[in-house]
């Protein structure tokens, strides 16, 4: 019974480098493609949260769309008509929709 055991046991040992590869290859893939272009577009993101200006057209996550009116700390005064401002933080800025907006120009 012992001898049938240890030679179950010792077919499988040739297999493990072929489970590591396999297992490393599909960690790489996932890196490439997931992990990578998300850390480059919070990049992006935050970059141009921090280079926001006094003019610029802007939409937020909600879908609102104005020109900066003023930048305050952390928050951004959106003036959407003449005479209708409000203020939202900075991390409400959507760069995705603003982008759309200047390549529609």
């Amino acid at each position: 019974m012992l001898n049938v055991i240890l030679l179950q046991a010792g077919g499988a040992g040739g297999g493990i480098m072929g489970q590591v590869f396999l297992f490393g290859s599909i960690i790489l893939i996932m890196y490439f493609f997931m992990i990578r272009p998300q850390q480059k577009k919070q990049k992006d993101t935050n970059l141009f949260i921090n280079e926001v200006k006094k003019g610029d057209q802007v939409v937020t996550v909600g879908g609102i769309h104005g020109k900066v009116y003023a930048v305050e700390g952390d928050t951004v005064l959106i003036e959407l008509d003449k005479g209708l401002k409000i203020k939202v933080e900075k991390s409400a800025l959507s760069l995705d929709y603003t982008k759309k907006i200047k390549e529609a120009k």
